[in-house]
């Protein structure tokens, strides 16, 4: 099994800055794409950035230029930079991990999700 412990998350004011953390743990034989997702009320789930293994970025058209996701492959952990929020950025955010583990002598792709982060946006 593989566990995701997001870090981060909070109350911040319009123009505000939140740095979210999400560490993977577990019996993981590598590590491919990892990337966050958030969730508004009412709306559905969608993909805030994304980061390959080889470092490709993916974001959000809504996120560009406002958000950075990094990762520290020494430490299993995805990072989202997230500065000039605005209260539409409101939401909860979660981290995706696409890994690759053995089951039963063989390598097999799967994909785990976290538990979810609230970044709540208002003065």
């Amino acid at each position: 099994q593989v566990q995701l412990v997001e870090s981060g998350g909070g109350l911040v004011q319009p123009g505000g800055s939140l740095r979210l953390s999400c560490a993977a743990s577990g019996s993981i034989f590598s590590i491919n794409g990892m990337g966050w997702y958030r969730q508004a009320p009412g709306k559905q789930r969608e993909l805030v950035a994304a980061i390959t293994s080889r470092g490709s970025t993916n974001y959000a058209d809504s996120v560009k230029g406002r958000f950075t996701i990094s990762r520290n492959n020494t430490k299993n952990t995805v990072y989202l930079q997230m500065n000039s929020l605005k209260p539409e950025d409101t939401a909860v955010y979660y981290c995706n991990v696409q890994c690759t583990q053995w089951v039963h002598a063989i390598l097999v792709p799967k994909d785990y999700w976290g538990q979810g982060t609230q970044v709540t946006v208002s003065s």
